[in-house]
């Protein structure tokens, strides 16, 4: 059995290219790569050289002399042999009495097993449990060292039975009293020649992640424990298990997971391999020391401290169905009148009082292209309310708004709306609800229904009641004392002010001058604003308030929470930021069979490039989810870029960059000046638009003419075969008397026998008598010929027909 140059390198821990180096300077022949192999014997001689001072010279003299048989045994060597065995019990003797004093010589070894027998396992244990002495030579007593401090050896040491083929001598100097000579007249391997690798004298500052790999580090030296952080890639993990990355890999493999070395990898799967190389290891979150909203959550209110809050209500439904229209008439102003077609474009909030109890309302948009807003809405909601027109009954987006509030685990009111009309339909609506699990209590279910009127106002009062029942049900309360915590609904630019944040306070007061951390975010709150625009110095749990002083515009649904000064806010959004951008850094770039799959059929897919650029973050989202949407297996959008701001030159500079001009759509954004005269210069086409679902019927009406035509079979006529003609070139003519509409010489025709298709294709000949005609009518015999067929029998019916292109309409 033979083991592999790269496998005796890690036992020995040394790299494969040493390893090979050592196999020339002692004379093991055929060893060029990592995969070359040795015999047992040659691994132990690697071994004992890697583990010995002794000089190349030496090594290469011993070399030559092993290969030569061992001097047959006479009378006077026999002699010889005889007198070391006392001197060596005297030895052993002395070091008993001196530890420290004398050199006592091992047993020999037991012969070892043929490299056929012995298990690959035990010849890498036999390798890395060799004692780091050299090998003893024959009648080769030890040299004197002439410069420096000399080699002083307490006792003579004997002269060594000769070695057998089949077996092993080392001396064990672990009691040896010497004195180790100079460094500069100690031996050197070769790789020691080497020079010397420059250094870098900077001063490095150290930093609390330092501090805490030390730790860690410390941590495994006294317990023999690895600490793993549970989001890690393949090269990360081999290396704290000290493995070859490829076995690793090759481990993983075995698991069934193709990865590369920078792929994540799963507690689960770490665990596994930790088992399966008899490693400890301990799993440890890498964001602990950052995740500023999880050491918010773990600091809990005392209940003392703790006060009932007002409940966030969220109002959804599909749209026109008088969602604004109802918080309209709850605040008494004129919300709808600001929104362009009725309709609202992003998420609001706003704060009502009922019976001298507050209410606060998240009016989320109704139609399809906020569905993410409305899930967010839903999330961060305590009591949902699905408005449903009694005329309408359940619509798309109300099927859709009953799932997002039922995921979210929240109570839900149903406010039957528009109950002033005459085709109001109530126990229609309150049928089709039943379907989604929702019904009302006197049905024995657990929603509360009000029927209400969003125009005359009726009901409203009961709907607010209901309300503040529902909101006593769930206890709601919060601990106003402690530092803040909120939630963003929606971000933006806004001219003087920069980044601007609406939220809502989940937990404790925040207050103007408050240093926030907000996921890659932070910031000083310079001005807190609330929703009637006037600004105020504190904002208590439940309320919604605009917050003015980030860095940055943070993401809708991240969490606001006060940190104790400006460095910790920076470092938990730089930690935060760091760790985002190193995950997306570690996801795999290779290319499945599925992956190149999906490349060849995005390949074949025709693209529509877009701009985008609206007033709001919720708008951005929520027109790009929606555009991402329109696709099928022939079209579909690409979105190059989406931002908020208004439409600029190098908007413009980027839709004409690629192959295709892109399009840019506008969303309550204005164009500059030098970018429509850009525009006009590179012909990109510019949509502006103030009402969302004018814009997706655009970009529906746009893939529209993308698509394929459509080909439509349009009818014509119906013939039956009567008797069957042959002509000079085989082909056989088919008599016909028409029956129904008229028969076309550019028709296509269909072959029908017993009321089967049995063959399609174009007619190549129409007579009427021995004359080519256009066309022949009801009533009327002719003689019908279609290309590539001759199979004809008596009372076939031929039915023809014509191929008309029509515009695919985009669905």
């Amino acid at each position: 059995m033979e083991i592999k140059i790269k496998e005796v390198a890690v036992e020995l821990g040394k790299s494969s290219k040493e390893v090979i180096d050592i196999c020339k300077d002692i004379g093991i022949k055929n060893v060029k790569a990592a995969t070359s192999s040795v015999t047992p014997e040659e691994a132990m001689k690697i071994a004992e050289y890697i583990q010995s001072p002794i000089s190349k010279e030496e090594v290469k003299k011993e070399a030559k002399t092993t290969k030569k048989e061992m001097p047959k045994k006479t009378k006077k060597t026999e002699a010889k042999k005889e007198e070391p065995k006392e001197e060596v019990k005297e030895v052993k003797k002395a070091s008993s009495i001196r530890k420290g004093k004398g050199i006592r010589i091992v047993k020999k070894a037991k012969p070892t097993v043929s490299s056929s027998s012995m298990p690959k396992r035990e010849i890498k244990k036999t390798i890395a449990q060799t004692p780091k002495v050299k090998k003893e030579k024959k009648k080769i007593a030890p040299k004197a060292i002439d410069k420096g401090n000399e080699l002083q050896i307490n006792r003579e040491i004997a002269e060594i039975n000769s070695i057998e083929d089949n077996q092993v001598q080392l001396l064990d100097l672990s009691f040896v009293d010497i004195t180790m000579p100079l460094e500069e007249n100690r031996p050197k391997r070769p790789n020691q020649n080497r020079p010397k690798r420059k250094t870098n004298n900077r001063k490095r500052t150290i930093t609390k992640e330092d501090n805490k790999k030390k730790k860690y580090a410390k941590k495994e030296k006294e317990q023999g424990t690895i600490f793993i952080k549970s989001e890690t890639r393949v090269y990360e993990l081999a290396d704290k298990i000290e493995k070859p990355l490829q076995e690793v890999i090759d481990k993983f493999r075995e698991y069934g997971e193709e990865l590369d070395k920078n792929d994540f990898i799963n507690a689960d799967y770490i665990e596994m391999l930790a088992d399966d190389f008899d490693v400890d290891v301990k799993l440890y979150n890498p964001i602990e020391d950052f995740d500023y909203v999880g050491k918010y959550d773990l600091i809990k209110d005392k209940e003392k401290d703790l006060v009932e809050r007002f409940p966030v209500v969220t109002i959804m439904g599909h749209v026109d169905h008088g969602k604004t229209t109802l918080l309209d008439n709850i605040r008494n102003s004129r919300v709808t009148a600001k929104e362009a077609g009725g309709i609202t474009q992003h998420i609001g909030a706003y704060m009502v009082e009922k019976n001298g109890k507050k209410i606060t309302f998240l009016d989320t948009p109704g139609h399809a292209a906020f569905t993410s807003i409305r899930e967010r809405g839903a999330n961060i909601t305590d009591i949902a309310i699905i408005v449903v027109a009694a005329d309408d009954g359940v619509m798309p987006q109300t099927r859709e708004a009953i799932k997002h509030a039922q995921n979210a685990g929240v109570p839900i009111i149903i406010a039957i709306n528009k109950m002033d009309k005459p085709d109001a339909n109530p126990e229609k609506v309150t049928t089709q609800l039943s379907e989604f699990g929702i019904m009302p209590t006197d049905w024995g279910g657990e929603n509360e229904f009000v029927k209400i009127s969003a125009k005359t106002g009726e009901g409203i009062a009961d709907l607010l009641e209901t309300i503040n029942i529902q909101s006593e049900v769930l206890e709601l309360k919060a601990n106003p004392k402690r530092e803040a915590k909120a939630v963003v609904i929606e971000a933006e630019t806004q001219k003087g002010r920069g980044p601007v944040a609406t939220v809502i306070v989940q937990n404790g007061t925040l207050k103007k001058g408050d240093i926030v951390v907000c996921g890659t975010t932070f910031g000083r709150m310079r001005n807190l604003i609330n929703d009637l625009g006037q600004q105020v110095k504190e904002a208590k749990p439940g309320e919604p308030v605009q917050v003015v002083g980030l860095n940055e515009i943070p993401k809708a649904g991240e969490f606001l929470v006060t940190a104790k000064n400006d460095k910790e806010a920076r470092n938990y959004a730089t930690k935060w930021k760091e760790f985002l951008l190193e995950k997306a850094r570690g996801k795999s770039t290779k290319a499945t069979l599925e992956d190149l799959q999906k490349m060849m059929i995005e390949s074949k897919i025709k693209k529509l490039p877009i701009v985008i650029k609206a007033d709001t973050n919720g708008s951005v989202e929520a027109i790009r989810y929606s555009l991402e949407e329109l696709k099928n297996e022939e079209v579909r959008v690409d979105v190059l870029s989406a931002s908020i701001g208004d439409i600029t030159e190098n908007d413009v500079v980027l839709a004409g960059a690629g192959e295709n001009k892109a399009i840019i759509v506008g969303f309550n954004a204005k164009e500059t000046p030098d970018a429509k005269r850009k525009a006009k210069q590179e012909g990109i086409e510019v949509k502006l638009y103030n009402i969302i679902y004018e814009l997706i019927d655009d970009i529906k009406d746009k893939l529209s003419g993308m698509l394929s035509p459509e080909i439509v079979e349009t009818y014509t006529g119906k013939a039956e075969v009567r008797a069957i003609f042959p002509t000079k070139t085989d082909d056989k003519i088919a008599g016909c008397m028409v029956m129904d509409g008229a028969i076309h010489s550019d028709d296509f025709a269909k072959v029908i026998r017993d009321s089967e298709v049995i063959y399609t294709a174009p007619l190549s000949s129409l007579k009427r008598f021995k004359d080519d005609v256009k066309e022949v009518t009801k009533g009327n015999d002719c003689g019908i010929m279609i290309e590539g067929f001759n199979d004809f029998k008596e009372y076939d019916m031929i039915e023809t027909f014509k191929k008309v292109e029509k515009r695919a309409e985009f669905k």
